[in-house]
């Protein structure tokens, strides 16, 4: 069966920006793993980081129990996700023990510096997947197989200096969208957080209109998901595109070069 490993920076980001294309594979065939790099400690503004940190684990493994996929652990705390040696370590083994074919981590410019080291991170974790020489923490061996590295929207759909992204493959995540809402309303703790830290008003009308914009950014369809996929060098021996392959009867692809549409 082969592995999609989602590697993003908080709980709730993966729901936010990953899950319908998760989901998508889930039902394709595919076995799926959840990674949140931080445990989400800061999230709160009445509970200890401690107590924060016990409550997003739980609903981490609720919405990734939701999505059918495996989680695997945080291993860092918020505005603590640095591009350090140990950090690659950690982030490293993770890939080699999923063996992902597709990896799908934020956008390499976002808002905020969680996203983008979380992206740091997973890129050059899956670069040194296949290099003996580098060890992992915990202990995994050097694996050899390609992967194809996917980067999602950034938060807002814009760089943090309002530049617009545009995608060049979307997923229609139309009919999994519900299951994407309820991944994201495992998050509880996080409604008061983010309503008064950023004014979100709604995590879940957030969610919903964000997934609407990047739909009418398509031109097809109600709800999608945007993707960037990364060159292959490094990665996989052929120029390959696994996840419109997979999905083609879902995707519609953006050939950026000559701003034309194509796909299914």
């Amino acid at each position: 069966m082969p592995s999609v490993l989602a590697i993003a920076a908080h709980p709730d980001d993966i729901e936010f920006y990953f899950a319908g294309t998760l989901l998508r594979l889930k039902a394709a065939g595919w076995d799926l793993h959840y990674c949140n790099v931080s445990s989400g400690n800061l999230g709160s503004l009445t509970h200890s980081a401690a107590d924060t940190r016990r409550t997003r684990e739980a609903e981490a493994r609720e919405s990734a129990a939701l999505l059918g996929a495996t989680w695997h652990a945080p291993f860092c705390d918020d505005l603590e996700i640095l591009y350090t040696v140990p950090n690659l370590r950690r982030t490293a083994a993770v890939i080699r023990a999923v063996q992902p074919r597709i990896l799908l981590t934020h956008s390499p410019v976002d808002y905020m510096e969680d996203h983008e080291q979380t992206c740091r991170l997973a890129v050059t974790g899956a670069f040194a997947r296949g290099m003996p020489n580098f060890w992992t923490e915990p202990g995994h061996a050097h694996v050899e197989h390609e992967v194809t590295v996917y980067h999602a929207m950034p938060h807002g759909l814009v760089t943090p200096l309002r530049e617009p992204v545009t995608p060049d493959l979307f997923v229609d995540t139309t009919d999994v969208h519900a299951v994407k809402r309820a991944a994201l309303a495992c998050h509880r703790s996080q409604k008061e957080w983010l309503d008064v830290s950023q004014g979100m008003d709604s995590y879940l009308a957030t969610l919903d209109d964000l997934s609407r914009r990047v739909g009418q950014l398509s031109g097809r369809f109600e709800h999608a998901e945007g993707w960037r996929r990364r060159l292959h060098l490094g990665f996989s021996a052929t120029d390959s595109d696994p996840l419109a392959e997979v999905l083609a009867a879902h995707v519609r692809k953006v050939v950026s070069s000559q701003g034309a549409v194509t796909g299914h």
